[in-house]
């Protein structure tokens, strides 16, 4: 198992998150979906964290992430959906016609380490599959 470190925090904190659309809508498709990781992967970017498996599906998201706990992965939650809702909106005029707002203020979060790292990776790279 690797760790990662700050400045007082040796850790290994990885996540699977899950959050969708208002009301379930199927509106994460191209080129929305494409431009989404984008953003995704720009904020995770900015901050360090490390994206192990990302897959938009046109309801949902599925994000596999390792989070600095001091961060805390609800205030990376929070931004990942507060800047891709505010761009996205911004730059598909379809989003604000359809949706009041782009995301439901709920997610789904769970921290892996049962199960083992590959089988949720696989079942992420997976679900455009299912």
């Amino acid at each position: 198992m690797s760790y990662k470190s700050n400045k007082n925090v040796l850790y290994s904190c990885k996540y699977h998150v899950v959050w969708c659309p208002k009301y379930r809508r199927k509106v994460l498709v191209e080129p929305i979906d494409t431009r989404l990781k984008q953003i995704i992967e720009e904020v995770c970017q900015e901050h360090k964290f490390d994206i192990l498996s990302m897959e938009i599906m046109p309801d949902h998201v599925h994000l596999l992430i390792e989070c600095d706990p001091q961060f805390g992965i609800h205030k990376l939650v929070r931004l990942l959906k507060g800047r891709s809702s505010r761009l996205l909106r911004q730059e598909f005029p379809v989003l604000e016609r359809k949706l009041p707002t782009l995301w439901t203020n709920s997610y789904f979060v769970s921290t892996v380490g049962g199960a083992p790292l590959a089988v949720i990776k696989q079942y992420i790279e997976n679900q455009k599959n299912v």
